[in-house]
């Protein structure tokens, strides 16, 4: 994130030291001034929200941005943590509509570097040691600097050329605040919003703090490095930098220094003699690899992260985000992409079904209807013309517009193939992501029916009936005996049943509460006339009538911003 011309970026131990509370303060006002008071007011968040013109009122950005691009903005201001947020949401097409996808892909996480003293001291609280004491050369300038950490030059003293990624001081713990506040808000959509419920944004949450946290452990991002390495042991199409385990902590990430052409600098690809058809074709064999052979895929496939070496060898930089495919969903991927080329509709269907997306009756047949009309635009066209990430982000669309919930794993996925493709049609105007998938997919399935494939796959499938018939006799002779005794209970949870009673529970309570607050201002109108009639001593009556009008009147009031705070349901 870069801060405003003329104004000093803190240190990130010294944002936040108010605690929570203040930092609860600081998002929704900065959310709120970028115009989403209303939806601060649904989750009940009000009350944190700034004066005029951006509280309640302040339900609109202003004209000059759209409220995506406000979004995008008001995440960068938020800092580390949202940042983030937003490009991990960037990839979930079935969550967000198409423009706020494309606002928050432009998110920008980079910021300005923490002093070289500040690094250093990091470095030897990790490693033991100053940078002079374990390098021959440390460069005190960076060569990136990011939200999270920033990566400096050095040379090892046996002499090979390493980058350091060193992490920020205070970063998890302005995470982990974050964190909560998260899960706050998340467990305050799911009781008071609808699409709260829907998206289980609990869950959503803790799948990103998990995330997160495997960003903030350099040791995880060193281990996806070292078993990318192994999968690919013996290729001479990829090369992974070497992780120095010796200067590795969770904080402190050492790695060997590859050199060479960013891949979508065309002009010095074409100056060093690159074929970039080969080449187009090479990363995309790779990718496909990583998806349905190993299960393990790089996840954040921007040109950044490519470069293009000596003998059109492919170096592949930051490890942080990784995709991991068991066996059963890449079978059911490549069982799709034959479908999908088969123009078989109905198995489409069924193998996106197997494959964990999930909706009732009504929303699937809406989900078949729509994705034959989009696969129809595509079937009998030459494979060289058809658009791979364009269906698989078209087809997103789809199940967000139906409100389907789509595994984690195959969004990522998703977005991985959509950005490997732009890549590739980057250096080769004429790639075909069609062409080079469906013989790689037959391939893939012909070798799934080789006997040494079945003899792996059925010997466990043999062990589970044998388990059961030992197990079973035993299991049905404790259900019998429980039926007998009349101690056999069966639970049930019925979804939702929850946070409609709830729901009703208070609508019936703030009725009550409208009633008595109606009784007491009749009864102590009554009193007034009866006072000014009859005459009682002015100290005992007077005191009682002014104490129940101010009640009625607090109370009154408390119900209004109550009703207010909660909003539609």
């Amino acid at each position: 994130m870069t801060e405003p011309p003329g104004r000093e970026w803190p240190h990130l131990h010294e944002r936040y030291p108010h605690g929570r509370l203040g930092r609860y303060r600081e998002v929704v006002q900065i959310l709120a001034r970028h115009g989403f008071g209303w939806l601060l007011t649904q989750l009940g968040l009000a009350r944190f929200m700034p004066p005029f013109p951006w509280g309640l009122l302040g339900r609109q950005p202003p004209p000059s941005h759209t409220q995506a691009e406000h979004l995008r903005m008001a995440l960068e201001e938020l800092g580390v943590t949202y940042i983030k947020l937003g490009q991990i949401l960037s990839t979930r097409s079935d969550l967000l509509p198409p423009e706020y996808v494309a606002e928050l892909e432009r998110l920008q996480d980079a910021v300005p570097p923490e002093p070289v003293e500040v690094i250093q001291t990091q470095i030897e609280r990790e490693l033991g040691s100053p940078p002079s004491e374990l390098f021959d050369e440390f460069a005190p300038q960076p060569i990136g600097s990011a939200s999270i950490g920033q990566v400096h030059s050095a040379r090892l003293k046996t002499g090979e050329e390493v980058v350091v990624k060193v992490q920020r001081p205070g970063v998890e713990t302005l995470v982990e605040e974050d964190l909560a506040i998260l899960r706050d808000v998340a467990r305050l959509a799911s009781g008071r919003t609808l699409w709260g419920r829907i998206y289980d944004l609990p869950a959503l949450v803790d799948e990103f703090a998990g995330t997160l946290r495997g960003e903030l452990d350099y040791l995880v991002e060193g281990q996806n490095a070292e078993r990318i390495r192994r999968n690919f042991e013996g290729d001479p199409r990829l090369q992974v930098p070497t992780i120095y385990w010796d200067y590795t902590t969770r904080r402190v990430l050492t790695m060997q220094r590859l050199d060479g052409i960013k891949i979508n600098d065309l002009p010095g690809l074409e100056a060093a003699g690159i074929d970039r058809r080969k080449l187009a074709a090479r990363a995309a064999r790779m990718t496909l690899e990583m998806i349905l052979e190993h299960g393990f895929f790089h996840a954040d496939p921007h040109p950044g992260n490519f470069l293009v070496m000596p003998g059109e060898v492919i170096g592949l930089l930051d490890y942080g985000m990784v995709g991991r495919l068991d066996e059963a969903t890449r079978d059911g991927l490549l069982f799709l992409l034959l479908a999908i080329s088969n123009q078989d509709l109905d198995r489409v269907i069924d193998q996106l079904m197997a494959l964990g997306i999930t909706g009732n009756t009504l929303q699937l047949e809406r989900l078949r209807h729509d994705l034959g009309h989009l696969l129809s635009l595509y079937w009998g066209i030459p494979l060289k013309e058809i658009d791979i990430g364009r269906i698989l982000e078209e087809a997103l669309e789809i199940t967000r517009r139906h409100r389907l919930q789509v595994p984690t794993n195959l969004v990522l996925l998703t977005k991985t193939m959509a950005m490997d493709e732009g890549l590739a049609r980057n250096l080769d105007p004429e790639f075909s992501a069609a062409e080079v998938l469906r013989p790689y997919a037959l391939q893939l399935v012909s070798q799934r029916y080789l006997p040494q494939h079945w003899g792996k796959r059925v010997l466990p499938t043999l062990l589970d009936p044998s388990q059961l018939a030992i197990t079973l006799p035993r299991r049905t002779e404790r259900l019998l005996t429980r039926m007998e005794r009349g101690n056999l209970s069966i639970n049930m949870h019925v979804q939702d049943t929850e946070h409609v009673l709830n729901t009703l529970n208070g609508m019936v309570s703030r009725l009550i509460l409208g009633m008595l607050a109606s009784g007491f201002a009749v009864a102590i109108a009554l009193l007034i006339q009866l006072y000014y009639t009859v005459g009682f001593h002015w100290l005992i009556i007077g005191w009682l009538l002014g104490l129940g009008m101010a009640f009625v009147a607090a109370l009154g009031i408390w119900l209004v911003l109550t009703i207010l705070r909660r909003g539609p349901h």
